[in-house]
């Protein structure tokens, strides 16, 4: 580690006296390290390395050896240049979309921990495909059974004369259910019978993924001889240590910190002296999760004056959209406030970290990535939570609402639900962050990066291009961006996997916009890691560390979520409730009826009731509003009716009863896997023994064997020894099959 800060020291040195001389061009440092520095370093990396010395025999003059020869030198020389231009050509261009990528290649080319990375997204695509498939069917069953479904044809039908009360108070005025057609009709694509078993086939696809990625992850580990890795853990990480040192340089002499430096006293930091750190952390992290909801809370604020105002308008367009208007605009203004947040909270998690000082690169990259997930989730869920969980629950009834900030009154559902609302607010979202966030800035900042620099430059374009022509291959390459990690290619991803599993019940066309963007984006992060940035240090790795560990969380979280969505978004259960329980003739005829309640217009608080009674040309006495309340005729007026604890009770119930299902599957599943795991960890202890004592039945010696076959102990006449097992790799974690040789 001194040697590192050493280096480290002189490094920052150089470049000062560089800066101090004005030595133009880029300036290289070899750094040449003796040979029993290079042999322990060895050591301590476990490199494999020949312990014999190879002989080479020669073949005389023959032409063809020579020209054999020189190929392979050839080769030998250019195999990186050569490995980056086949990964360019059969992996980096778009052109090549539906082709298998070449993991290996890239494993070689990359190290083993981005071709894990490659690996998993691959696998992520490829399971994508059956969830996309079955979402387009489940959509198209919505799209074919619109016109058959009757609780949109009786909301549709003019002959229903409903009128509905004020969706705010004084500016909006009475209207009639019939101009919700358009809204019921597209809220069915998504919300039918098909949702509940796309619900439960996605819970069941998020366990088939993880363990399919598992049983790959180990194959992986087999193939490319990590069974046995363990990884070392660094005692900084090196980031952290370039930026200490270079702000003790910039206050101290050299001498004084080399003298510091290496002293014999070794600083420990303790957890009083982790703890101001610590706590600062969490109510950081807390104050921005709270910024998170105030900007939510901003968003509805919003969309309750734009209503208000869209209504006092005098324009007929913009009166007859005010919900289309509403809806698109809240939906793009938090798309814009996700992706700025984004980028605060990444910078904002790293500092967070750094003030930690983590122990070691492992630390220091789960509590990054640890902080990073928990506010880029909150950022990007916040309002989709909303709106399927807190709209329309608060909000209170005619004559009786609740208010927030004064005179704001809290924002209702349509009359076909949220399920509509959370589907627009999902779809944009979703496909704003992968095509803006996730791809575009991808494709442009580096370009960006790139014209800024030539602008910057004196030369114009031919002398670039000449004096490009003279830089060798490294040159090149330290005018390509910098290599950031892994973090931010995973966490897109991971995002994208909750929005795929978490609310799919309200937006089944999710896993097919995910596959559609995964496509492009394993070409996009090729041709990034092949041509525009540096080419990483290799880095071994035998899984995808705490990544997993999300993954597995979010899809056990998703069946929580689908089952809240459908019980208590979408209308599954009042419908089925009506069905069996209150309808006449066990059809849905007069659902639309029995979901709205009435009230007594004279019942409305002073200063709420509408500026324009007149709006629809008739006198209005009763106006319908959806909740099921008592009528203002009865003896406990707008009091909550049985009609709505039944169906409370079979929303719980279908939780329950959905959860349950879904472990059930998932026990199922887990007991299946750990029972064939249990039989091939069984397999190098028996089948071992079993060939070894078929040996000793053919090979055994006629003059220390019993008449069974056995060997003779030495210990007395007719004690047959113990079959020997086979020696086992301590380190490999994987079963190893007996009838092969290994070699480590």
């Amino acid at each position: 580690m001194k040697t590192f800060c050493l280096i480290i020291i002189i490094l920052f040195n150089i470049t000062f006296s560089v800066f101090q001389n004005k030595i133009p061009g880029i300036g290289f440092l070899k750094i040449h390290a003796p040979w029993n520095v290079l042999c322990r370093e060895a050591e301590f990396m476990k490199l494999k390395m020949p312990t014999k010395k190879v002989y080479e025999v020669k073949q005389g003059s023959n032409v063809v050896e020579r020209i054999n020869l020189f190929i392979r030198k050839v080769t030998t020389l250019f195999y990186p240049l050569l490995s980056c231009q086949i990964l360019y050509e059969e992996w980096a261009s778009y052109s090549v979309f539906y082709k298998y990528q070449p993991i290996g290649l890239i494993r070689k080319y990359f190290g083993e921990k981005i071709g894990l990375y490659f690996a998993w997204l691959g696998v992520y695509t490829q399971m994508l495909i059956p969830a996309s498939i079955v979402g387009a069917i489940v959509f198209l069953y919505g799209c074919a059974t619109v016109d058959n479904d009757i609780p949109s044809m009786e909301i549709c039908d003019p002959r229903n004369n409903i009128t509905m009360c004020p969706l705010c108070d004084r500016a909006c005025s009475y209207w009639e259910l019939k101009t919700a057609c358009g809204t019921a009709r597209a809220s069915h694509l998504f919300d039918n019978p098909a949702t509940v078993f796309f619900s439960i086939f996605m819970a069941l696809w998020a366990a088939m993924f993880m363990e399919h990625w598992k049983r790959r992850q180990m194959r992986l580990n087999y193939i490319w001889d990590l069974t046995g890795f363990e990884e070392e853990e660094v005692s900084l990480c090196p980031y952290a240590t370039a930026c200490l040192l270079l702000y003790v340089c910039s206050y101290f002499s050299l001498d004084y910190v080399l003298i510091t430096l290496f002293q014999d006293k070794k600083v420990k930091l303790t957890c009083t002296d982790r703890a101001p750190a610590y706590m600062m952390g969490l109510f950081t992290m807390l104050f921005m999760v709270g910024v998170t909801f105030a900007v939510v809370f901003g968003v509805i604020l919003y969309r309750i004056s734009i209503r208000a105002a869209l209504h006092m308008s005098s324009n007929p367009t913009a009166r007859s959209n005010i919900r289309a208007t509403v809806k698109g605009t809240a939906a793009v203004i938090n798309l814009v406030i996700i992706i700025i947040m984004d980028e605060i909270y990444g910078a904002l998690a790293r500092w967070l970290t750094l003030l930690e000082v983590p122990k070691t690169d492992k630390s220091f990259e789960e509590r990054l990535i640890i902080k990073t997930f928990v506010l880029k989730f909150a950022n990007a869920f916040s309002p989709i939570v909303y709106l399927a969980f807190f709209r329309g629950r608060m909000v209170g009834r005619p004559g009786d609402y609740v208010y927030v900030i004064g005179s704001y009154r809290m924002e209702e559902c349509a009359h076909a639900g949220c399920l509509m609302e959370l589907c627009i607010q999902l779809c944009i979202t979703m496909l704003g962050k992968q095509l803006i966030q996730n791809n575009l800035f991808e494709i442009a900042i580096p370009k960006i990066k790139k014209l800024i620099r030539r602008r910057k430059s004196d030369m114009d374009s031919q002398q670039q291009e000449d004096y490009n022509m003279t830089l060798q291959r490294h040159e090149k390459d330290h005018f390509l961006g910098p290599f950031v990690g892994l973090s931010p290619e995973y966490m897109e991803m991971i995002i994208q996997f909750g929005m795929v599993t978490l609310f799919v019940a309200s937006f089944p066309l999710a896993p097919l916009f995910a596959l559609l963007n995964n496509i492009i984006e394993i070409r996009l992060d090729a041709k990034k890691f092949v041509t525009e940035v540096r080419r990483p240090i290799a880095a071994r790795a035998k899984d995808i560390g705490i990544w997993y560990n999300l993954l597995r969380g979010l899809s056990k979280v998703a069946v929580i979520v689908n089952a809240f969505v459908i019980s208590f978004t979408s209308d599954f259960i009042p419908r089925l409730v009506y069905q069996y329980m209150y309808s006449p003739d066990g059809s849905m005829h007069g659902f639309v009826n029995h979901t709205m309640s009435y009230f007594n217009v004279s019942d409305f608080q002073p200063g709420t009731a509408p500026l324009q009674p007149m709006h629809l040309g008739y006198e209005v006495q009763i106006c319908r509003y959806k909740d099921y309340r008592e009528t203002p005729w009865s003896n406990t007026p707008y009091d909550l009716s049985k009609e709505f604890w039944a169906i409370l009770a079979c929303r719980l119930a279908f939780v329950v009863v959905f959860q349950v299902r879904s472990f059930c599957h998932l026990l199922l599943n887990d007991c299946f896997w750990n029972f064939i795991e249990g039989i091939v960890k069984e397999m190098p202890r028996s089948v071992p023994s079993f060939l070894l004592l078929e040996c000793g039945h053919q090979s055994a010696d006629p003059q220390g064997e019993d008449p069974h076959g056995g060997a003779l102990h030495e210990g007395g006449r007719g004690q047959k020894a113990p079959p020997r097992q086979p020696r086992q790799p301590k380190s490999s974690s994987a079963p190893l099959s007996p009838c092969l040789t290994y070699t480590f």
